[in-house]
């Protein structure tokens, strides 16, 4: 019997100590170096809590206030390999609508840990946070802001998406002038808000058209994005265009096409924004 319980001690004993030696081994397996090659990357490694582990990323990484203190090895025409290498990441979160496609297959072939972070969708979201803390160790801070986006989400969706339809024109540039089709980003806020693309069937996600197919639109309600890259919109001026029920009823925005543009849980305060600028023509 003393034997028998002494050995049951031993394999207890055994057993505990394994268990916090591979649970101090996971710790240290997790990356401390990592390099985001976009700003949404960037974002989403604050809100979980591990934005400190960061050492380089791409121009326009600039939430939170930190993240402007990362160090900068590229934009969207390139980055610098070199710099990458003399940086050591253990982790490089790329970026593939971002980044070039040659030169992530290079940051791969040179046996960094790589892998891709590029959310198309508003629920792509909240299992890019639930991926990212996995592979930091921040699952749990992760799992929290995650159900909070989708909690959030879900109960704008409901407020708006089945009200009376409202016919929208979004001007995603002026010259040329482009609008979004339903394979765009953008669209998503929209159908979520109740709104109807009056562009939505266009082939190309990013279509280029003419005042004047805008104007067989009828469309109720015209978003602007309001960012410092999108000067150009003041250029065009859609006030002397009043057969469209939006120039007439001036139901003309600008919704925050910084935040609206980025795949972060930031982006339900500007989706909240359209979804009152549509409901504004109802």
């Amino acid at each position: 019997m003393i034997i028998n319980t002494i050995a049951r001690c031993l394999v207890i004993a055994t057993v505990l100590l394994s268990t916090q030696v591979l649970a101090q081994k996971s710790a240290t397996d997790y990356p401390k170096r990592i390099i985001a090659l976009s700003p949404h990357a960037v974002e989403l490694l604050y809100a979980i809590g591990a934005g400190d582990n960061i050492v380089a990323t791409i121009s326009h990484a600039d939430y939170p206030e930190a993240a402007k203190n990362i160090e900068i090895i590229g934009d969207y025409r390139g980055i610098t390999i070199e710099k990458l290498i003399s940086l050591k990441p253990d982790l490089v979160i790329t970026w593939p609508s971002g980044n070039k496609m040659n030169q992530v297959q290079q940051i791969e072939k040179l046996g960094f840990n790589v892998i891709a972070s590029d959310p198309i969708t508003l629920d792509d979201i909240a299992s890019d946070l639930r991926a990212l803390g996995k592979l930091t160790g921040h699952s749990e801070q992760a799992e929290i802001v995650a159900k909070k986006f989708e909690q959030e989400l879900a109960l704008l969706t409901k407020q708006y998406q089945d009200r009376a339809p409202i016919k929208t024109f979004y001007q995603l540039w002026s010259k040329p002038l482009m609008t979004i089709s339903k394979g765009s980003w953008i669209n998503q806020f929209i159908t979520r808000c109740g709104g109807i693309n009056v562009f939505g069937d266009a082939g190309n996600p990013y279509p280029k058209i003419s005042t004047e197919n805008v104007l067989l639109t009828g469309a109720q309600v015209i978003l602007i994005p309001d960012d410092n890259q999108t000067r150009s919109h003041e250029l065009f001026d859609w006030k002397k265009w009043d057969v469209l029920p939006a120039v007439k009823n001036k139901h003309i925005y600008q919704p925050n096409a910084k935040v609206l543009h980025r795949p972060t849980p930031r982006v339900l305060e500007p989706m909240k924004e359209v979804c009152e600028f549509i409901n504004n023509a109802r």
